[in-house]
């Protein structure tokens, strides 16, 4: 039996793949990945990804929100968006959101504001959340403290934290870290912390088309190089391939619900 995987986050209705997004999806059902999670960012990707997921259906799943570098002077109308599709259609979870203040702090406030009310829907839908977070650790646990307790789930991705910050996540809710690229670069220091970590607090992402994984690095990213940070994990915790990808892949079914959702949206894009 081969290696069965699953991209809990990987942007491919990007434009970076609208020369070769068929191939792009068949190296990665050739690698082992048997699903993608495509996380939302904004109105203006929400219908790619949904024409990606019914191109794809039970293959590629779609998330719903709105990312937090997409939070500025319109970001209630953004909410509005992210509401009436959670009304319309089921979707596998509620993100990409988060706090980001890398690139710009202008906005935290509302970030803050746009966090707290999906992570309200997330409660309110059952649904996971995906979440990003961005030189903002203790600004995004502020938020998620106001629902402490409350049976909060779901992943924080591109987790490039310290082990104490990821013992921390866990006081708040039922959360995983999202492991991508990253844990491949020499001098990220991720593969130091996962060590004092269980590989049961994981699950595997790509980012696509960003964070490629060494050898990589520098170039676009896809779902087929997965396989590249499974690897790094087994060296990591000493086991094969085969049981980090079994690990990884039932912590993925227990947080996702792929089986709800399977064969309810092909015609609602």
């Amino acid at each position: 039996m081969g290696i069965k995987l699953t991209d809990t986050h990987a942007h491919l209705y990007a434009e970076e793949f609208d020369g070769d997004r068929d191939e792009v999806l068949l190296r990665a059902k050739q690698s082992g990945v048997e699903r993608i999670v495509l996380p939302n960012i904004d109105s203006s990707s929400l219908q790619p990804m949904l024409d990606l997921e019914a191109r794809y259906p039970e293959y590629c799943y779609a998330a719903i929100g709105l990312h937090p570098t997409s939070v500025n002077e319109t970001y209630q109308h953004e909410l509005a968006i992210v509401e009436q599709e959670l009304k319309r259609r089921p979707y596998i979870a509620i993100g990409e959101i988060g706090i980001d203040l890398y690139w710009d702090t202008t906005y935290l406030s509302q970030q803050q504001e746009a966090f707290a009310q999906q992570l309200s829907w997330s409660l309110e839908y059952h649904l996971p959340v995906i979440i990003h977070v961005r030189d903002s650790f203790d600004a995004t646990l502020e938020v998620i403290s106001q629902f402490k307790g409350r049976g909060l789930r779901g992943v924080f991705h591109s987790f490039t934290g310290t082990a104490g910050q990821a013992r921390d996540i866990q006081d708040y809710g039922n959360f995983l870290l999202g492991i991508n690229g990253i844990a491949t670069f020499k001098n990220s220091g991720l593969r130091e912390v996962l060590a004092q970590l269980s590989p049961e607090q994981l699950v595997v992402e790509t980012d696509a088309p960003y964070l490629s994984p060494v050898p990589y690095r520098g170039k676009r990213n896809e779902s087929s190089y997965l396989r590249r940070i499974v690897s790094q994990l087994a060296a990591v915790y000493g086991k094969t391939e085969e049981e980090i990808a079994a690990i990884t892949t039932e912590n993925t079914e227990k947080l996702f619900n792929f089986a709800q959702i399977a064969g309810k949206n092909a015609f609602k894009a």
